[in-house]
């Protein structure tokens, strides 16, 4: 979520910047609420102190009263309190009814407040909800284009391109050939997009999935986590998912419950409504989780092979960071996947994403694709992104500076480290043989147990 003030003073630019993303978002309604929120406090901060004067005044005249009719016992008992008994009861009288005006005054003035506050609820439940159909603002140095076409693309690194001296295959064939991918069976149990890993493909997925944690924890220093995977929804909603990807998200038909779509999700929320020591940033965490995406806005793309499935597991980086260290840290984290694409031996290429294939909650991405020799294709494995405090803000994850001051918010950051099944894809489809047999990475080679070659 964008910060209400940035849209209060410069709501044209605002569009413009949404507009570059390909997105539209109700900024003139998000105004208007913030308007009528904006008199709602004001009138009910005005009734709130008449209604302290004549709280006050009732008061006094109660006090009064109360004096009054004492002094009206003591003349009727014969006692000379300097006024006739019938003066005192026209002035007790006087007295009981500007009392009671008072009274009905201050009646009405709190069920004012009452039908404003309940005003305010619903105005600001709008806002909120249409402040949460506003993307992330992307930073100036983003390519501007409406789509991926726009994306800025850097030269290949890492390996050489695979050299072949026969026809590669595609890992679906591959798979099959050596029993370790089963689609029919993975159809059987659960539809289309579903796949059947066994033997020693299921070994190799867990082997690259403990190898990336591994390395992440001991050459780049994040603590590992192991968060739920079904969540509330308030953690899509403060992640940046939500409401925009509902669709897409598998939940619960009874209870608030969802499937995570990525560990970001969890990871957004580990530290929500808590405020944060300066010294203890940057928070790095490396997560491994299985994610389930509904997949509604791929149908008819990318239905062979383990592409792309419903679900698919996914090692996650993740940072609560200062907001002066934030775009470094992007750079690092980058970085960080990169190595990763290094030690599994891949031939790789960065991504600059254009706005208007940024993601939701982010100012700038960079993606990462690795080169698969059997289907011919570059393959997205990583998206690193620095969303700023558009996650934190929803989440209300702060940090108090070390040199005193009100609490500021923090920025998050993410990036795939890397993701699967799309390594798999990789290793199987770069390191085959003419046999049809498949080369273990050496780096993988120590989690699969010693095993050189997958025939």
């Amino acid at each position: 979520m964008i910060d209400i003030n940035i849209i209060r003073s410069n709501p044209e630019w605002v569009k413009e910047q949404i507009a570059k993303r390909n997105d539209q978002s109700p900024i003139d309604e998000i105004l208007a609420g913030d308007k009528r929120r904006r008199e709602i406090l004001q009138e009910v901060e005005e009734l709130r102190r008449q209604r302290n004067q004549s709280s006050k005044q009732i008061g006094r005249w109660l006090g009064a009263l109360k004096k009054l009719e004492a002094d009206l016992r003591r003349a009727e008992s014969g006692q000379d309190v300097g006024q006739p008994v019938d003066g005192l009861r026209a002035q007790i009288a006087a007295m009981q009814a500007n009392a009671d005006q008072s009274k009905d005054e201050t009646r009405v003035i709190g069920e004012r407040i009452a039908e404003l506050d309940a005003e305010l609820r619903q105005v600001e439940a709008e806002l909120r909800g249409n402040q949460l159909w506003v993307p992330n603002l992307p930073h100036e140095s983003v390519p501007v284009g409406p789509d991926e076409s726009y994306n800025k693309i850097h030269e290949p690194q890492g390996a050489p391109e695979p050299a072949f001296d026969f026809e590669p295959k595609p890992h679906w064939d591959l798979g099959t050939a050596l029993d370790i991918i089963d689609f029919e069976r993975g159809v059987k149990l659960s539809g289309s997009r579903f796949y059947l890993l066994k033997g020693l493909g299921a070994r190799l997925q867990r082997a690259i999935i403990q190898f990336m944690l591994d390395f992440h924890v001991d050459q780049h220093g994040y603590t590992e986590a192991y968060p739920p995977f079904i969540v509330r929804s308030v953690c899509f909603e403060n992640a940046g998912q939500l409401p925009k990807f509902y669709d897409n998200i598998y939940r619960d038909a009874e209870e608030d419950f969802m499937l995570l779509s990525t560990a970001e999700v969890a990871l957004t929320n580990v530290h929500r409504d808590e405020i944060l020591d300066e010294a203890e940033l940057p928070i790095q965490y490396v997560a491994y989780t299985p994610c389930w995406r509904r997949e509604k806005m791929s149908a008819g793309k990318d239905v062979r092979g383990i592409k792309r499935g419903h679900q698919f597991d996914k090692v996650e980086m993740y940072q609560f960071a200062h907001p002066d260290q934030s775009y470094a840290l992007l750079e690092d984290m980058k970085q960080h996947a990169m190595d990763i694409c290094e030690a599994l031996g891949f031939r790789y290429r960065v991504l600059e994403l254009a706005t208007g294939d940024l993601g939701y909650a982010s100012v700038k991405t960079y993606d990462i694709e690795i080169w698969a020799a059997g289907c011919q294709e570059w393959l997205e494995v990583s998206s690193a992104s620095n969303c700023t405090d558009f996650q934190a803000r929803r989440a209300n994850v702060k940090f108090r500076p070390a040199a005193g001051g009100r609490p500021q918010l923090a920025h998050t950051l993410n990036a795939s480290g890397l993701a699967l099944p799309r390594v798999m894809i990789a290793i199987l489809e770069n390191n085959q043989r003419a046999d049809g047999s498949v080369a273990v990475p050496e780096a993988l080679r120590p989690y699969m147990g010693g095993i050189e070659v997958i025939k």
